[in-house]
Formats: structure tokens, C-alpha cells, sequence
């Protein structure tokens, strides 16, 4: 698939306040961007393996359940702006230094054309460098020099602050969070609710991909000793038991068209990172025109029309005629 700036050409028109529609014929033409709705959507086989020659005719996309004509295809691949943000917590500070090189292999993968800012939260939300960039050894330097110690967990408004670094960016924009997703800031540090974050990731049209990483809880545990006679007598221990991520995480990614992924044993944490920058490269970009500006969210549902397909996109949108 070629490269199209896609940042390009929306900034190129954005004060004339249109869009760009690339029609299925390959001819342009332009429409109201508050008309147009965009979707990116992640096509994947039975066996979970990334598709990537679709055409138009396999996909139909509904709006509260009534099929749109689509105005806007493409499998080109679209540069992407992405807030990678780093959980710094002690509850997976033994998993930090295995973040860290994982968020580094993610960005040995972005293209020239995609730009990215690394995040960090734990007494503080930190954004670095002040602007996205394209410049990998400026984005490896600050893996390396720039992330906090062990401490609190503010995870939802780290999310929430890192949407905030992408508002004014044009194009795909991405929040690649990894976390435990266990919300624990400190008292003087803002608490964001998930619910208003989930609805804020659905009206700014931001895509959350989130990293599950489960941790380790001490709990006691009962043992049994053999005493003199050989009788087991029944003793007490410290043992450990895995602890899930939250379900939050799963849920974020899924509302937003992103995608979740869990740590395990099975699977490296470098693996999952290079998975998703596979997905972001490989995304079918489809947009449809809005039948009504109500200021309402609005259903969305992207169907397979070729057998043994599933597409994941966001599952819904807000049709406002101010964005």
C-alpha cells in the first residue's frame, strides 16, 4: 500500500472548513468535514492474521442500524500522531524496564510520516518533547532519560491529558496506553472518571490501544506440615496470586476502535507493541456522510461482507455540526 498525506490534505483545506472525500471511483471531491463521518477500521482472518487487499465492496457500514453509502475508501496507509504513556506505578514497576524497551521497538517501527510523543505517569503526568515528532532518536532519548520512578497511579487522566496533546493534531490520532489499569492517584492529584473518558475518546475521535499487564498480589496461604507422628497439621504461608488488568482497559479500547492486548507468558511485550504498529499501518480508512447533525451519539457498525472477515472499528460517534 503507497503513502498518502493524510495530514496534509485535511490541514491544507481546514480554513476553507472542508474536507476531503476520496471517492470509490479515485475521483476527489469535497464535502462539509461536520458531514463527514471517518472510520478506520482493523480487518483480521479467522485465524486473527491481519487482511489488507479489501475493496469497498466487502465492507457495509450502518448508522443506528441503517446502511450508509460509503463516500470515502481507502487502503492507502495513513500517517498516524500517537501519545505512547508509560504506567510508572509500583504495582508493575517490575515490568518497567521491560516497558521501556518494548515502547522502543514501537517506535523503531513508525514511519517517516508518523509523529509521536512519549508519556509517563506516576507522581506526575509527563508529555515528551513538548512537540510530536518524527525523530526516533529524540523519542528513544526520552525513554531513556525522561521516565519517573516508582509512585502513584492517575491512570484515567493521564489518558484524559494525553487526548488533550491530540486535539489539535489532523489525521489518525492513537493513545497507546500500558498499564495494570488499577486507578489509584494520589489525594492532591485530579481524578478522572473512566465513563467521561470513554465518552470524551468517542467525541474527539481519538483511538485508545491499551496493554494489559496483570500483577502479582502476596495472600496467605494454608499449608500442611507433617508433624512427629506424620499427622498433617495445617500451617500458614505467604504465596502469590496473578491479578488481572481491569476490565476498563478492554473496554476503552474496544468503545474507541482500538484494540486490547494482555501480557502473558506467551507472548512478549515486544511482540504485542510490534502487532499494533502493524495495525495502525494496515487500517482501512471509510467514511460515510452523516444523515443528521443532531449533537447525538450515533451507533456504529461495520460489517464483513466477505465470509470467515471481522472488522474491529469504534462503536459509535457524535454528530456535531460545531466540530
Amino acid at each position: 500500500m503507497r503513502a498518502v498525506s493524510f495530514h496534509r490534505v485535511f490541514c491544507g483545506l481546514a480554513l476553507l472548513g472542508f474536507g476531503v472525500v476520496v471517492a470509490a471511483q479515485g475521483q476527489a471531491s469535497f464535502r462539509s468535514r461536520a458531514d463527514l463521518v471517518s472510520v478506520f477500521a482493523t480487518v483480521t482472518d479467522a485465524d486473527g492474521k491481519l487482511v489488507s487487499d479489501l475493496t469497498k465492496d466487502d465492507f457495509a457500514v450502518y448508522d443506528d442500524g441503517k446502511r450508509q453509502a460509503i463516500s470515502v475508501f481507502s487502503a492507502d496507509v495513513q500517517p498516524i500522531t500517537v501519545v505512547v504513556m508509560l504506567d510508572r506505578s509500583g504495582s508493575v514497576l517490575e515490568e518497567a524496564d521491560l516497558m521501556r524497551e518494548a515502547a522502543g521497538e514501537f517506535v523503531k517501527r513508525l514511519l517517516p510520516a508518523d509523529r509521536a510523543r512519549i508519556g509517563n505517569f506516576s507522581r506526575e503526568i509527563r508529555l515528551s518533547p513538548d512537540q510530536f515528532t518524527s525523530d526516533k532518536t529524540q523519542l528513544t532519548t526520552v525513554l531513556r532519560d525522561d521516565l519517573q520512578g516508582a509512585g502513584p497511579s492517575p491512570i484515567w487522566t493521564a489518558v484524559d491529558r494525553s487526548i488533550t496533546a491530540l486535539l489539535h493534531e489532523s489525521g489518525r490520532r492513537v493513545v497507546l496506553l500500558l498499564s495494570d489499569g488499577v486507578d489509584a492517584p494520589l489525594k492532591d492529584q485530579v481524578k478522572t472518571d473512566v465513563k467521561d473518558l470513554m465518552y470524551r475518546a468517542q467525541y474527539d475521535e481519538i483511538m485508545v490501544y491499551t496493554i494489559g499487564v496483570p500483577t502479582e498480589q502476596s495472600v496467605p496461604t494454608t499449608v500442611f506440615h507433617a508433624d512427629g507422628r506424620g499427622h498433617l497439621r495445617p500451617g500458614s504461608a505467604i504465596g502469590e496470586k496473578s491479578i488481572k488488568p481491569d476490565a476498563n482497559l478492554k473496554r476503552l479500547a474496544d468503545e474507541s476502535g482500538g484494540g486490547y492486548f494482555e501480557l502473558d507468558p506467551m507472548r512478549s511485550l515486544s511482540s504485542i507493541f510490534t502487532r499494533i504498529a502493524d495495525e495502525l499501518h494496515r487500517q482501512y480508512w471509510i467514511g460515510f456522510a452523516a444523515g443528521k447533525l443532531d449533537r447525538k451519539a450515533h451507533k456504529l457498525e461495520i460489517k464483513m461482507l466477505r465470509p470467515g472477515l471481522a472488522a474491529r472499528a469504534r462503536k459509535s460517534y457524535v454528530a456535531d455540526p460545531d466540530r
